[in-house]
């Protein structure tokens, strides 16, 4: 265990909940296996990206076919396949870049004790519901299912990721109402 007083997990962790002992507390772990939550983000980028990239080599065929060439002045398919194709180019972009994050990306361990911030996989309650969320650099609103539980992607840009950060586990927010849970 290191020092700081973050939790670590040895490649022997199962389950979707393991308790560990944190410099004189026990904290709750809340995905022992975050290493293998990021790889199925990965996994997810590199599926979206295939498909989108097929999309856009669709789009750029069907706007560069003879076939799609202007009959007359009042037809615009072909301005239309134009700008498909170069926002699906676009798409494809920065979905790559998304990816390429994410091919660097480490994962970092948190306690209920730690401030949330990036890298955090924090468990919130709102009422009887649980609802979990990975605050990341990049690919918020991506949502992953992971040891049964839906984990959705918070980017900097996101005003909950932002409201988050710096809060501890049974720290509140007002808007939306959620209790922090656990920080893992």
């Amino acid at each position: 265990m290191a020092a700081t007083g973050r939790t670590s997990c040895l490649s022997t962790c199962t389950g979707s909940s393991l308790l560990l002992p944190n410099l004189g507390g026990i904290v709750r772990v809340l995905f022992p296996m975050k290493s293998d939550l990021l790889e199925l983000i990965r996994v997810e980028l590199r599926s979206r990206l295939e498909r989108l990239a097929k999309a856009a080599m669709d789009a750029h065929a069907a706007a560069t076919d003879p076939g799609s060439k202007a009959e007359s002045k009042y037809d615009t398919r072909s301005l239309e396949e134009s700008y498909l194709a170069t926002g699906q180019a676009r798409q494809v972009r920065e979905l790559a870049d998304t990816l390429r994050i994410f091919e660097t990306l480490r994962t970092i361990d948190f306690s209920n004790r730690d401030e949330i911030g990036s890298g955090a996989l924090v468990e919130v309650e709102r009422g009887a519901e649980r609802l979990f969320f990975l605050l990341v650099p990049a690919a918020g609103g991506l949502e992953v299912f992971h040891e049964g539980k839906e984990i959705t992607l918070l980017s900097p840009e996101s005003p909950l990721y932002q409201a988050l950060v710096g809060k501890k586990a049974g720290d509140t927010l007002d808007a939306p109402p959620f209790r922090v849970r656990g920080v893992s």
